[in-house]
């Protein structure tokens, strides 16, 4: 596993003022592999509501990329189509935003180290700036406990949904916003539908803020 869990701390200051410590290489992968069968899931999710740089999102990426290789390495367009659902099962919050984008990055250049090593110059920057473009919907400046967006205009959290409709290389993106998802058990704080079940108890039903067409993959990076 090629991952670079990096040091714990980036400054005296981090920690006091915002409790930042970064978890370990080998607690990391002691926990993951409490969930291996779901870190090895390409389409399992995974939400950080702390990311910091990601510590925990870039191994989890690493185990997802090895199984898409491992299967699909044979066909560019199958692996592919397989990196960006498993990358856009990966999401992350993090309050400080050199953290937002130092994660980006490191996920960026795991991917690229993949596809790169494997295709050479078959590799297509298309590809990449699609990768990207999962990545700014996915990994986010915000603050998971108020759920919303860090910024002088804070609005709230959204995460998108990238799903692959039909065996084909088109994929479909919905939005879908964090509170609404996480405090779905509270009627009070929920917006959405309710279905009756038959035994007269209401269940909450999640409904996107927004759907998108479905796009080729070489196009994700021209509408996201």
């Amino acid at each position: 596993m090629a991952v670079d869990i990096q040091k714990s701390v980036k400054s005296k200051q981090r920690v006091r003022e915002q409790g930042e410590v970064f978890t370990a290489e080998r607690e990391v992968n002691a926990m993951l592999d409490l969930v291996r069968h779901e870190t090895e899931r390409i389409e399992s999710r995974f939400l950080e509501p702390a990311c910091g740089d990601g510590n925990f999102l870039a191994p989890i990426l690493e185990r997802k990329l090895a199984v898409v290789e491992g299967r699909y390495k044979k066909s560019q367009t199958e692996f592919e189509v397989n990196c960006l659902i498993a990358m856009g099962s990966i999401y992350g919050v993090d309050i400080m935003k050199d953290n937002v984008k130092e994660c980006r990055a490191r996920l960026a250049g795991i991917f690229d180290e993949h596809y790169t090593r494997l295709y050479k110059k078959k590799a297509k920057d298309s590809i990449r700036n699609s990768i990207k473009a999962i990545l700014k919907q996915n990994i986010v400046h915000g603050n998971a406990l108020t759920y919303t967006t860090e910024g002088d205009n804070p609005k709230p959290l959204v995460f998108s949904e990238w799903v692959r409709p039909r065996h084909n290389g088109y994929i479909k993106r919905q939005d879908w916003q964090y509170e609404e998802i996480v405090t779905k058990d509270d009627p009070d704080m929920f917006k959405e539908s309710i279905i009756r079940r038959e035994d007269g108890k209401p269940v909450y039903r999640v409904r996107p803020v927004k759907t998108f067409p479905s796009v080729h993959m070489t196009k994700l990076g021209e509408t996201s």
